[in-house]
Formats: structure tokens, C-alpha cells, sequence
């Protein structure tokens, strides 16, 4: 069969049941799904129920999703993230990154014939020492840091960050719909190339600030006050939907070019979330948020349509990180990761075509953010906080409530000797690693356990 094209789409802080076809909250509103497109999408695909995120939060997550390895062995994905500090700092500038010298999903692509392009946030590193162009990407649109302004394009420090290649440039927009016109964009423009493509198209949204097209004023208010775009002054559910509305309109518009040139049968179209959800997320029935390994901080949606090979109306258990999909990719396009960087992702390219073909895996993370650590093999999981260790069966108790360590010492005991075992394959924590937070116990009243 001829090679695919390759559309990956990322949301940014998206939560485990916020779409429609998750089961969502927003499917009983009157106005209905906030995800119509998508929903669409996973009936005319497949939808895994245990997909997750290489980590609870955004960087750390990128480094895995280029490489296809765990991102602790790169001294970037240490960070939790990458933040704007390293634009500036001489010390960590040419320090927190992903090196160009390290293959990744582009560049190997690139390498097997492919034309690529980067849509969306980057947040793997600033120029010039990193970026899209030196990391396989022919073109790049977006923004380098880690969160931006939907109106006026300004990192965290109010620095203006929106680039069309190595080149700052100034748009007039909102900042869903610039990225979702530039990926149709790239699209158009295949028409008449005989290369397959991978478009990578990594949304903001639905990120803080919390702002809908309808919220320009708000950015304003934000950037005159010099308020941080974190923005805990603001937001609420149905703005946090609304987001997520406009960017799905944008995939829709996505699919709608593929189809106009073409090439939607044989175009594999990936869609998931760099993390669980933040602060106005749905992630029913699971517990926890962005910077937790507990479920909802960890697991999110993961949607593939390919009508020439994935048969519509397919769900799967089967276990999957984030670092999967550069070895499912590559094994899509019959091209080879590079010997001396072995993946340490698996391929899901059988799982694609019969979902029922599950296999048996561990997965495993940590942060350190609360020294967390986390191992999942099967239907169970060891989680090690700052506050304790704790045993789940996820099968029956998904909301991690029913903490079995003392009910199976045996299994703790096991599950921590090979998590421990598995930590002695990867580099030491870095000297200097953070952790950067945005919301705390003083500006954000917190639940009780």
C-alpha cells in the first residue's frame, strides 16, 4: 500500500472526558457537544479507552512525542515544565532543549522522503539552540514557549512569541483559528506533490488564558493590568468549552481539506492531549489534574481515523503512551527509527487494524514534582507520592479511591521492585531541575482529600 500521510493533532491541557465521545458533560447541554467534529471522528475510527501521556505535564511530554523515548533521557525533559525563564537565562538557554542532533519523528520522516510542518506550540527549547527547523520540520508556524496570549501572542513575560519559520511575525487573530488556517493551509498546498506528508498541528488550546473569540477585550484587560496569563482572576466551564468548540471547528476544517484534495483515505489522522486536564477539565470518572500521576492527570483521549486501514466504530483497551505513536508512525510509512537511539515506545499499527489485539505492556512515569511515581501493568497501579505509596485496580476502581496496599503487600511489594528496577535504566535527576506552577493553595482554594 502507498505510504500515508500523517496528520498528528495535539490539544494542550485537555481532560480525559471533556469530548463528547468521552463521555463528556457538555453531550447533555443544550446546545450539545463541544466536540462534534471529533466525535464524528472517533465513530469513523477508533478510540482508545487507556491511552496516556508520557507525562502529567507539557514539555516533558513533547520531548517523548518527537523522540519516541522516554523523555527523562534528555536533560530537558527534566523541567516540568520548560519555562520562559530558559529564553533569556545564558545558563539554561542552550541547556533545556531538544537537540537537533537527536532524531526525531520529523526528521526520520523527513529522511524517508516525507514533507513536514509544525503547526502550533513547539515548547521543546528556544533559538539558537533549539527549534522545528532543526529538528526535521521544513516549515513551522506558532509560537516557541509554553503558553500565549490567544489575541495578542505574548508568552508569560509578555514577550510577543508567534513565528512563521525563524522569522517573528505579527498577525491580526485568534490564536485556534490562525493555527487551524495555516494547517489547511499546508494542505492545500499538497495538491499536486507526490510526497506523503506528516503535519503535526499542536493547538494552544484549550491552555489558559481563558479566552473564546468572543474574549479580546478580556486579553486587553489582561495585558494592561500585566496580569499573568494564567489567568486566576478568570474563566469558567462554559468559556472552557467554548475553547474547545473552536478548536474542533478547526479539525473539522482539517478533514474537510483532506478530503478536498483527495487524500483522506490514506491519510492517518492522530488526535490526543500532552496531559490531562487543569482547572475547569472534565475527567470523570477518573481523579486528579495536570501535575498529578494520578489517572486524571495522565490519561487522555486518543482518536485515529484512517478509512484504508481502521475499520469505523472501534474502541480498545489496550495500554498506550504518548512515545507510541513514533514508533507506530514509522512503522506506518515503512521507515526505521535510528539505530543508536532505539524507541522506547511500542507500535500500535496492529492494534490500529484489530483493536481486539490487544497486548500485554508496563508503562511507567515520575516526576518531581511531589516525588511522584507511578507503574502500570495490567489492570493495576503503584503510585508513590511525597504522602505514601498506594495500590489501585484500576479495573474496578478507576477513580483511584480504593488504595489496596494493605489488602496486597505481596503486589505493593513486587510492583515497587520493578518500578525500582526499571529507574536504574535512565540518568539521575539533574541538578537544577523545576518545577513551575501556576496555580497554589493561595490563589486557588483546594479540596479536601
Amino acid at each position: 500500500m502507498t505510504r500515508p500521510n500523517i496528520v498528528f493533532i495535539l490539544a494542550d491541557d485537555l481532560g480525559y472526558a471533556d469530548l463528547g465521545c468521552y463521555g463528556g458533560r457538555s453531550l447533555h447541554a443544550p446546545r450539545g457537544s463541544c466536540s462534534p467534529r471529533l466525535d464524528r471522528m472517533a465513530a469513523e475510527g477508533l478510540r482508545f479507552t487507556d491511552g496516556y501521556s508520557n507525562s502529567p505535564v507539557c514539555s516533558p511530554t513533547r520531548f517523548a512525542l518527537a523522540t519516541g523515548r522516554y523523555q527523562y533521557r534528555l536533560r530537558g525533559g527534566w523541567d516540568e515544565p520548560i519555562a520562559g525563564r530558559a529564553r533569556t537565562d545564558p545558563l539554561l538557554g542552550p541547556l533545556l532543549g531538544l537537540p537537533p542532533e537527536h532524531p526525531t519523528l520529523a526528521s526520520l520522516l523527513k529522511d524517508a522522503g516525507y514533507a513536514t510542518a509544525l503547526v502550533g506550540k513547539w515548547h521543546l527549547g528556544y533559538p539558537p539552540y533549539f527549534g522545528p527547523l532543526r529538528s526535521g520540520y521544513d516549515e513551522f508556524f506558532g509560537a516557541l514557549s509554553g503558553g500565549l496570549d490567544y489575541f495578542t501572542h505574548c508568552d508569560t513575560s509578555g514577550t510577543h512569541d508567534l513565528w512563521d519559520g525563524d522569522t517573528e511575525v505579527h498577525r491580526i487573530g485568534y490564536l485556534t483559528d490562525l493555527i487551524s488556517e495555516r494547517a489547511c493551509d499546508f494542505v492545500a498546498r499538497r495538491r499536486g506533490d507526490s510526497r506523503p506528508f506528516l503535519l503535526s498541528v499542536h493547538y494552544t488550546a484549550p491552555h489558559w488564558p481563558w479566552e473564546t473569540r468572543s474574549d479580546e477585550a478580556e486579553a486587553r484587560l489582561l495585558a494592561s493590568t500585566r496580569e499573568h496569563i494564567g489567568h486566576v482572576s478568570g474563566g469558567s466551564v462554559d468559556t472552557y468549552l467554548t475553547m474547545i468548540h473552536h478548536m474542533d471547528e478547526g479539525i473539522g476544517g482539517m478533514l474537510d481539506a483532506l478530503k478536498s484534495i483527495g487524500v483522506q483515505e490514506n491519510t492517518l489522522v492522530v488526535f490526543t492531549s500532552d496531559n490531562g486536564g487543569e482547572r475547569f477539565s472534565d475527567v470523570w470518572p477518573l481523579t486528579g489534574r495536570k501535575m498529578d500521576l494520578l489517572e486524571g492527570g495522565i490519561r487522555v483521549p486518543y482518536i485515529v481515523r484512517w478509512p484504508a486501514r481502521v475499520k469505523p466504530g472501534g474502541v480498545t483497551p489496550q495500554l498506550a503512551i504518548t512515545m507510541d505513536w513514533v514508533a507506530t508512525l514509522l512503522d506506518a510509512a515503512g521507515a526505521a527509527p535510528h539505530p543508536d537511539y532505539p524507541l522506547d515506545g511500542a507500535s500500535l499499527l496492529h492494534v490500529l487494524e484489530n483493536p481486539d489485539a490487544t497486548f500485554e505492556r508496563e508503562l511507567f512515569w515520575r516526576t518531581n514534582f511531589r516525588n511522584q511515581r507511578a507503574l502500570r501493568a495490567g489492570r493495576w497501579k503503584y503510585l508513590s507520592t511525597e504522602d505514601g505509596e498506594f495500590l489501585y485496580d484500576l479495573a474496578l476502581d478507576a477513580r483511584e479511591r480504593a488504595n489496596r496496599a494493605r489488602r496486597e503487600p505481596a503486589r505493593l511489594a513486587a510492583m515497587r521492585a520493578r518500578y525500582a528496577e526499571w529507574e536504574t535504566t535512565l540518568p539521575g535527576v539533574p541538578e537544577g531541575a523545576k518545577a513551575s506552577l501556576v496555580t497554589n493553595r493561595g490563589n486557588m482554594a483546594t479540596p479536601t482529600p
